[in-house]
This record gives structure tokens, sequence and C-alpha cells, in this order.
């Protein structure tokens, strides 16, 4: 039989039409879960609940990072917390004339009932007059807030009200490492004895830079007397390598059996060219307080924060990155001490962070955390007439031991003022441009 055209089209289109049921019938006598499967491999809706765990389906590059964190929720994360602070009780600043100066204090320790801390402390005829004077300064005219200082030491029964007991390591005689300044200590404890680290500076601050380097000293008691144990404890870089200028910010744990002594370094800097700075922090290892000690070689550890904030956590090592670098603001954490990884982003972090750390030196293995230390604000003298430090006590929940859910929130706001005292450039294009 011969089909017209338009009886044709027609045919056609029924025979297509019953081709198509036929096949609907066929898919729709698939079992449930066949039906269930092919779904689910065309695709996977994220869902409502939020997993412990990362989903076996394909994710953003974000909702991917959320599961490299401690804990994809950041409230249950136990290296984040916020920061509140509190003044310490017990020091006189000379009615802010920026004569008298309080800074970089070191971790606090606990030695039977009472905590010691180890400070940088400038008692001067007068204020320092900047580092881009530094040709000016004397032997009474300190060019930075760091220069012409001694280290003291304080003791308290509570973390915040402090007596200031007096020196513990007072400027050596010139041309003895450190005539310039001592500054910047931490605290060691090992094997019954303790060890204070510590810059050593030859020379004011600003003449090159922050050239020096670190020195040690060692007691019986946390109280002294101490004895000049040794220079240069952290070797200088080469010629050409990221620490060949400085070795500043000590800061010793005992971490797998050997002491691991945290550095900083200021690199990709020359005097003339203070702005183009960057920051990293080195590794050195040692059996013996004294040394010798051996850089690791992969050093920088830690391309971003200021001063070192380093405490035994869980099997590792964690750190907060303040300040510096583009990783700043963040807590940060390595299995191996070594390899750091961003952990968390923390807000109104504390300057010189120096916490107190029960097991910085007990080498368990299973490190608690922290929930309070010691910081220090540089701009207390409000003015560059009269620059001066003070320190001051913080408090926060980066502990296995405790839950403070106050210290987990993440909506914490701010008084205006705070945000119009950060005043834009005043050459900003009138049209706001």
């Amino acid at each position: 039989m011969q089909l017209k055209p338009l009886y044709k089209h027609y045919f056609l289109s029924f025979l297509l039409a019953g081709s198509f049921i036929a096949c609907s019938d066929s898919k729709s006598e698939k079992t449930p879960a066949a039906s269930e499967e092919t779904a689910s491999t065309e695709h996977q809706v994220f869902p409502h609940k939020l997993p412990a765990e990362k989903p076996d389906m394909p994710l953003s590059a974000s909702a991917e990072r959320m599961f490299d964190y401690p804990a994809p929720r950041v409230q249950d994360n136990e290296l984040f917390s916020q920061f509140k602070y509190t003044r310490l009780k017990g020091f006189d600043y000379n009615g802010g004339d920026g004569t008298v100066s309080r800074r970089d204090p070191s971790r606090p320790i606990l030695v039977d009932g009472k905590y010691y801390m180890y400070y940088t402390k400038r008692d001067t005829k007068v204020p320092p007059i900047g580092w881009n004077r530094a040709k000016e300064a004397t032997d009474e005219i300190p060019s930075t807030d760091w220069d012409l200082c001694d280290i003291w030491y304080a003791t308290s029964k509570d973390g915040t009200t402090w007596k200031e007991e007096g020196i513990a390591i007072k400027r050596p005689e010139k041309p003895n490492p450190g005539w310039r300044s001592v500054a910047t200590p931490d605290i060691l404890i090992w094997k019954g004895k303790y060890y204070l680290y510590y810059q050593a500076f030859n020379e004011p601050s600003g003449l090159r830079g922050d050239w020096c380097p670190v020195s040690v000293s060692y007691a019986d008691s946390p109280a002294g007397p101490w004895t000049h144990g040794k220079d240069a404890v952290i070797p200088f870089g080469k010629k050409g390598e990221w620490d060949q200028d400085a070795t500043h910010d000590p800061q010793p744990i005992v971490y797998k059996g050997k002491i691991h002594l945290y550095y900083k370094a200021a690199y990709n800097k020359w005097p003339d060219i203070r702005d183009k700075y960057a920051v990293g922090h080195g590794l050195v290892i040692a059996e013996d307080p004294l040394g010798p000690f051996e850089k690791h070689p992969l050093n920088p550890v830690m391309t971003s924060g200021h001063e070192t904030t380093y405490f035994p956590f869980k099997e590792g090592v964690a750190t907060l990155a303040i300040k510096d670098g583009n990783e700043r603001y963040t807590m940060q954490y390595a299995k191996d001490g070594v390899n750091f990884e961003i952990a968390s982003v923390v807000s109104l972090a504390p300057t010189a962070a120096a916490p107190f750390a029960a097991d910085a030196f007990t080498d368990s293995g299973d490190g608690r955390g922290v929930t309070w230390g010691l910081s220090h604000f540089t701009n207390a003298g409000k003015s560059s007439k009269k620059a001066y430090s003070i320190m001051a006590r913080f408090d926060c929940d980066l502990s296995l031991d405790v839950d403070i859910p106050s210290y987990k929130k993440t909506g914490v706001y701010h008084d205006p003022e705070v945000y119009f005292a950060q005043k834009p450039n005043e050459n900003r294009n009138p049209e706001g441009r």
C-alpha cells in the first residue's frame, strides 16, 4: 500500500509515539533502587544537615575546604576563639610620658603556685626618637621602644595582678653582645633548670634595621640569679639566605624529645626600603638548651605572622599568625610541628601573644591547648613623641579541656567608633574613588 504524503506523516508519527510509550513502559519496569541510583548519579544536592565528614559527591572549592578544617562548623572548631582583654595591675608607666615601657612578655610559667613572666622594660630619661633618627641615639636617648632595655620579671597569683620583682637579665658591658639592649625574652624549662632566650642588640635599632643575634642565660630558679650561657645560639643564614641579618623572637617548646626553638626574621628588606619587607618564621632543633641548634631544611616553616606564638596541641603544634603575610589573623596547626595549615580565621587577636601552656615543656604528645596568656599594645602613648608599650592579659578558648560558648561566637559587633577611628587616606579622591 502506498500512502499519500499527508497520510504517511500521520502514520510515522503514530509509530514514533508507540515506540516512546514502549520505552517508557520498559523504564518504569526498573526497580526503584535502580531509578534512585540513576538520579543520584546524575545530580546530588548538598544536604540540609551538615555532614561531619566530607560527602562523596562533587563539591565546590569552598565546600571542599570546609572539611579540611578541624571541624566544618567553626563553632565546633577547637582552634577557633574570640579574644577578651584585661588590663594588668601592678605596673606603673610614669604617667604615660613615654619614658617607661613594658612589652614582649614571655609565656607565663607556674612554679610552686606562682606565675612568673619575663619582659622587655625600657626606663629612659626621654621617649624614643624613632628608628629613622637612629644616628642621633646616645647612651641615654633610645632610638626605638626596644632600645636601651633590660629584661625584667614579675610574679602573680592570678595572672592579672603582678608584682614587679626586678631585673632578670641586665645589659652586659660593652662590647659584649647585648650591651646596647636586651629584649624579647622567652622561657624554657629543661631538666629542672630555667633558660631565658632573648635578643642581644649591639647597636641602636634602626641603623641597619634590627640586626641582632639571640643569646641565652640559665638559672636554677625562675627568680635567678641568671648565668650567661651562650651568644648567637641561632645561627644566621649565609649571605643571600632569608635569615642572613636577624634571628628574632625566640620561643622554645619541648617536642618529640628535643628543644624546638621557633624564631622570626624579616627579609626582602634593607634599611632604606623598610616597607618592602616580608616576615618568615624558622625552626631550629637541639638536644641541649645551649645548642648546637640545627636549622630545619624547610625553613621558613611559616610565612605569615609577626611575633612567634607556638604551643603543643594534640600530637602536633599550633600557632597564631598576626599582622604580616597573606595568612595574617589565622590559627594554624602542624601535626609534625613544621608543615602548618590554616585551622581558623580569627579577629582582634593579641599582639605578641604569649599563652600559658602548662604542657609547653612536658613533651606529653597530647597538647591540651590554652585559655589565657599575655600580650602587649605598642601604641599606648597615642603620640610618637610619647611612644611606649603596655602589657595586657588575654583570655580565649583554644583548649581541648574547656568549652566556653561565648568565645566561639562569630557574630561579634564593635562600637561604631572602633571603625570610624580607621580614617581614610587624606589624599582620597573627593568623589570617593
